[in-house]
């Protein structure tokens, strides 16, 4: 009986050295304890090191690859057909440039959402609508700063902690925030996108020749 190989892939896998070996971009799992550790280090890339960036690889490369090397081996994948290897340098760690990151980032946040906040109530007239609210309640004009205004202020921003599901490292659930569904599903149609566009490029050179 031979044994079996069960390879799971993510769509997407970084490294940071351009030398990249199977153990790097794959989970690995087999029951032949040698054959395991002949493939954790088995050669899968060789990448420019002055050209980081995302390069696209089928699976079924690799596994004529392991083939070559393991002729009897029975392989089982679990996962994407495609995946991407993006290879980045290691980050050269500046803590004055981090910060100022990070803090260029809180203030455009911070006056963009006001700001939105702002002309959205001029647009609906706000203020004009608690005006009269006030005035047909107590029977008496407002002065502008009364429960209605107060309420408001600080419902908007309990309702952006409550939105946003955390604030600094305190969340408020376990669940994922509406930052975080957001970024995954921009990150799942980046990764499609390039698979895709690698595979129309190859499909165009095979036609070509």
């Amino acid at each position: 009986m031979s044994d079996t190989l069960h390879i799971q892939m993510d769509e997407n896998v970084e490294v940071h050295h351009p030398h990249v070996y199977l153990q790097d971009i794959a989970k690995l799992s087999c029951s032949n304890s040698k054959i395991l550790n002949r493939l954790r280090v088995m050669p899968v890339a060789n990448l420019d090191p002055d050209r980081p960036g995302r390069y696209v690889m089928s699976v079924i490369d690799l596994v004529k690859e392991i083939q070559q090397k393991e002729p009897t081996l029975d392989i089982n994948i679990i996962g994407e057909p495609n995946f991407i290897i993006t290879y980045q340098k290691e980050p050269v760690t500046n803590l004055v440039w981090r910060w100022c990151k990070v803090i260029f980032v809180c203030l455009s946040t911070f006056f963009g959402a006001a700001f939105s906040i702002m002309t959205f109530n001029n647009d609906v007239d706000v203020p004009a609508l608690f005006r009269q609210i006030y005035l047909q309640v107590t029977g008496q004009p407002s002065n502008n700063l009364t429960i209605l205004e107060i309420s408001y202020s600080v419902g908007i921003g309990l309702g952006v902690l409550f939105f946003f599901n955390h604030f600094g490292r305190l969340k408020l659930t376990d669940d994922p925030t509406p930052m975080q569904v957001q970024m995954r599903l921009y990150e799942d149609d980046v990764n499609k996108t390039i698979i895709e566009d690698t595979d129309r490029l190859r499909e165009n050179l095979k036609r070509e020749r």
